[in-house]
């Protein structure tokens, strides 16, 4: 059974402990399970420029970002999303048929040759139908 007197000696231990390492390194990561803090997500100039393109800004508003983009490889939109869950709220009620090339809050639309070109600069998801089932293979 324990006791107050050992839980909190063994309270004031984990605090000293906690106070006394180095923290804000790769460890803490580590530590936690984590390989690496989850990067930014990116806006719509830098996925825009990623793929050489100077986006033509349709919607900007707080929660979604909306642009037009046209390279040699073809016509698109690309959206950026205030949080994952309006990119999937958002893609809830996008049309089924459509394919999207889907990151970390953010979305690209086009004809599906145009995103086989774009998902490699990108980094995205190529999703056909359903956005919660990607069509990227997974790495082995």
């Amino acid at each position: 059974m324990t006791t107050f007197p050992r839980l909190a000696g063994f309270l004031l231990l984990a605090g000293l402990v906690a106070g006394c390492s180095s923290g804000g390194g790769w460890s803490d990561y580590a530590a936690a399970g984590q390989a690496e803090p989850a990067p930014a997500p990116m806006t719509v100039e830098q996925l825009a420029a990623k793929v050489g393109c100077k986006p033509k800004l349709q919607v900007d508003a707080d929660e979604i970002r909306t642009a037009h983009c046209k390279t040699q490889a073809g016509e698109f939109f690309v959206n950026t999303f205030r949080t994952e869950r309006l990119k999937d709220e958002w893609m809830d009620d996008a049309p089924e048929y459509n394919p999207h090339l889907v990151g970390p809050r953010w979305t690209v639309l086009g004809p599906l040759k145009v995103l086989e070109v774009l998902k490699g600069p990108l980094n995205g998801d190529l999703h056909l139908t359903d956005h919660r089932v990607s069509m990227t293979p997974a790495p082995k």
